[in-house]
């Protein structure tokens, strides 16, 4: 099992990968992110992504210090001075959470924050059931996935089209 805590693995995978890596190296945005245990999540690490597919960086933000994360990201630089940011505060599973979106480069970064180790948010536990599902069903099963997304179907009802799963968001953490 790839540790995907830890960036490296992208160094050996795909193009976009290891593009990928290069950027996030380029902006140090995991040394940047470091005090919010930053984890790459997604459909780039699992390799289900498609051309517009952002990097999805899940954080642990005490969400009732937002404006010290906020003041942390400014602070650090991690996102160029002429950079157009879009903060959200929203509500997924009841839980309070901070969204920023950017880009960097030619890639989409969605900076998402809740109140919650990373390794429990739901993003991870996602994309760890998803990477096992695809290794138990193969490469066909794969595309067929990146062709679902490619019609515009989102990654979860993708894979809950494809395994018969009524909710896949929550069925997915059952993996």
């Amino acid at each position: 099992m790839i540790d995907f805590t830890n960036l490296s693995y992208l160094k050996s995978g795909n193009e976009r990968q290891k593009r990928a890596y290069e950027v996030l190296e380029k902006y140090q945005v995991f040394e940047k992110l470091k005090p919010y245990s930053p984890v790459l999540a997604g459909t780039i690490p699992i390799e289900i992504d498609i051309e517009n597919s952002d990097l999805d960086i899940i954080c642990e933000v005490d969400l009732k210090f937002e404006e010290d994360f906020l003041d942390d990201i400014t602070i650090s630089r991690l996102i160029p001075g002429n950079t157009d940011v879009k903060v959200e505060n929203i509500i997924i599973d009841g839980e309070k959470s901070i969204v920023l979106n950017f880009m960097l480069e030619e890639f989409p970064i969605e900076i998402f924050g809740q109140n919650k180790p990373s390794l429990e948010q739901n993003a991870y536990l996602h994309m760890l059931a998803k990477y096992k599902i695809l290794k138990e069903k193969g490469e066909d099963f794969k595309y067929k996935i990146i062709e679902l997304k490619k019609q515009g179907i989102k990654t979860e009802p993708a894979f809950g089209l494809l395994m018969g799963l009524e909710n896949p968001y929550q069925d997915l953490l059952k993996f």
